[in-house]
């Protein structure tokens, strides 16, 4: 067989033995091997048969020849050509491929989360580069400590977080049923179902869930009891059991404690401050009616335990400051130059004596009643004297954000100059008392008078453990909030889940063609939670869904909901275990927009930027010849999904390459 000139792609088929050459114009590139010799000239030319395939790249003076025996994988078809016009190191997966690189990551997230899910949930152990240890059961600290490389995990990973963010719950929840969600259409797509049916199902079950949690979902009066059976049932899946019915009252008296009004639905929780001290046990934590200092007095002789105690709230400048406006003053002898230092001194201490005076006014002599300045600027060493010897505790240097809660704590208002001070800018508390721990100092405002701004004092023998407490408290907090929000609850314990299962089936019955395949799998989607709760808590899975369905169906007239009891794996009356109604509808939209949208792509392109990269990422075995700088020959037989580079293929040689000859050229970074 002789040479042959033609345009376009070229074929070999390695079967032939005649000797061959396959040439095009404007040569670049000459390859001989054993069989034939090709100079190619476009960017891209593919070489197909039916044991091999060869892969011609130049561009940018640069040339990869690629050496298969087996079919070409999706990644080197035509379709490729346009996309790496645009860049030759993208790589482009297409219908099935982008489905199953969609599915795969949802699943795996799933399969890292499922373990936290529910009271008998493990704990994770999060390690960082630099050694630090972190101990959580909680999802949302996990998706955002974990560094997760996959895109599709990536971008699932920072939509549960997001829904964190807006209600405060349910990143786990959210997580397994997108994961479901997709292992259920994967079910029906690999026997030759379009996506586009099994979205259009999915909005049909979307629209239902929706129906049936405006149904399910129990409203009553908003009253302590019930705030406590949310709050109870949220701190039950982070802590264990004795150490979250401790703080489960705790939170909700905090929560309740900074309503302004009886009906405030919205109270502002960063009226709720979160201090931490490293300190006897995790059964001390605590609610502070008032507020805790990360900071005592800065004066050894200052009082340290004060009762019916006056306070002031200030942003006034104890200590002398530089002039705004550049200045200067001139002196001629050491007398005058006296004089002025004593001038600056005395602007000073007339507005600590002007403290003091408020202090005699609604003090006197009566030693059983206390003062305190607690100001956000500096106070000066003269001035701290001035205050011990007149025995006010003075604070400097307070938190911007901590003044705001001294006012609703104590009352009063925060004062910004010491002219005209009366006594009705003051506020009161029953008592304020230094604590020091170690080097650090804490000061303790208790007994204040109906207090808006409240304190959750953590306490805990190591940071690991205050840690997940506190991330347990907030995840608390916001379970109370969200119940004010809505003013109803969802039965808990896996009873909306199975509701929705039994529903949606009924639906499936009424929705013609095959989009009831999507209505049916979103329903067996929801079966994840009630299935992860019985295997989480060591029961067998199936057995526990076959009997909370059957006995919902026979309960299904009466509206009864009906859970999972996680003790003895047996359906139970979920009474006293409630879910939060915005974390469930959250949930299911962001799950329904995530699984339907992954279903749709059909394309992605990947683009590899990799600064010191020569190679591609190859999804099959098989052997690559590359050559680059100044016609050097590297070969290597490499395994599937590796990236060969300019660094690992320095090998043995390519089988039946005889000669490789290019023009030296230098590869310059894309």
């Amino acid at each position: 067989m002789g040479k042959q000139h033609q345009k376009g792609p070229f074929y070999y088929n390695r079967r032939q033995t005649d000797d061959h050459a396959i040439t095009a114009k404007c040569p670049l590139v000459e390859i001989t091997t054993s069989h034939f010799t090709v100079v190619a000239k476009s960017t891209h030319t593919f070489f197909d048969g039916n044991q091999a395939i060869f892969f011609l790249e130049t561009a940018s003076d640069t040339s990869t020849f690629h050496y298969r025996d087996k079919a070409p994988h999706s990644l080197f078809e035509e379709d490729m050509s346009s996309l790496s016009v645009l860049n030759p190191k993208a790589e482009l997966a297409r219908n099935a491929a982008a489905l199953e690189m969609n599915i795969s990551g949802a699943r795996g997230l799933q399969e890292v989360m499922k373990t936290n899910l529910g009271p008998k949930g493990t704990l994770k152990m999060l390690v960082s580069g630099s050694g630090d240890l972190k101990l959580t059961k909680d999802g949302n600290i996990l998706l955002h400590e974990m560094q997760i490389q996959h895109p599709t995990a990536s971008m699932i990973a920072r939509a549960c977080t997001a829904q964190n963010d807006a209600t405060g719950d349910g990143t786990t929840s959210t997580v397994l049923l997108i994961g479901e969600l997709l292992k259920q259409a994967e079910n029906y797509v690999s026997e030759g179902v379009h996506p586009r049916l099994i979205t259009e199902g999915f909005e049909i079950a979307y629209k239902k869930i929706l129906e049936l949690l405006d149904t399910f979902k129990r409203t009553s009066a908003v009253d302590r009891d019930l705030l406590v059976e949310v709050a109870r049932t949220s701190l039950h899946t982070k802590l264990h059991p004795k150490l979250a019915d401790h703080i489960t009252e705790c939170v909700v008296d905090a929560v309740l404690a900074i309503r302004k009004d009886g009906n405030d639905k919205e109270p502002d929780l960063h009226m709720i401050e979160i201090m931490k001290m490293e300190h006897e046990s995790e059964t001390d934590t605590k609610l502070i009616r008032g507020l805790v200092l990360d900071h005592g007095g800065r004066h050894p002789d200052m009082p340290k335990d004060l009762e019916n105690a006056y306070i002031l709230i200030g942003n006034v400048s104890l200590e002398f400051e530089k002039t705004e406006v550049n200045s200067g003053l001139f002196y001629k002898t050491a007398a005058e130059r006296e004089r002025l230092l004593q001038a600056e001194r005395e602007f000073i201490t007339r507005r600590v004596l002007k403290i003091v005076e408020l202090k005699k006014q609604v003090c006197g002599e009566d030693k059983s009643k206390g003062f305190v300045v607690i100001n956000q600027k500096g106070i000066d060493p003269p001035s701290l004297d001035i205050l011990a010897k007149h025995g006010i505790l003075g604070i400097r240097r307070a938190k911007r954000r901590n003044m705001e809660r001294l006012t609703l704590a104590c009352g009063g208002e925060a004062v910004n100059s010491v002219d005209d001070l009366t006594p009705e800018v003051l506020g009161w508390a029953g008592k304020v008392y230094e604590h020091v721990l170690g080097e650090d100092k804490y000061t303790f405002i208790e007994d204040c008078k109906n207090p808006k701004s409240v304190t959750l004092l953590i306490k805990g023998p190591n940071k690991y453990t205050i840690e997940q407490i506190n991330d347990a408290i907030y995840d608390g907090i916001r379970s109370v909030f969200n119940v004010l929000k809505d003013e109803a609850v969802v039965p808990g314990a896996g009873a909306f889940e199975i509701a929705a299962f039994c529903h949606l089936q009924n639906v499936a019955k009424t929705v013609k063609g095959r989009a009831k395949l999507g209505v049916e799998a979103f329903g067996k989607a929801f079966l994840v939670i009630p299935k992860t709760l019985a295997t989480n808590a060591g029961f067998d899975a199936q057995e526990a869904i076959v009997k909370l369905i059957e006995t919902y169906e026979e309960n299904s007239t009466a509206n009864q909901a009906v859970g999972l009891d996680i003790q003895s794996g047996e359906p139970c009356d979920p009474k006293g275990i409630w879910d939060n109604v915005s974390v469930k509808r959250c949930s299911i939209e962001a799950c329904y927009n995530i699984a339907s949208h992954l279903l749709e792509v059909d394309e992605e392109p990947h683009v590899w930027l990799s600064r010191l990269s020569f190679g591609f990422p190859i999804s099959k075995a098989g052997f690559d010849a590359h050559y680059g700088p100044c016609g050097q020959s590297t070969h290597k037989e490499h395994s599937p999904g590796e990236t060969l580079t300019w660094g690992n293929v320095m090998d043995r040689n390519l089988p039946h390459l005889a000669s490789i000859r290019t023009v030296p050229t230098i590869l310059a970074n894309q």
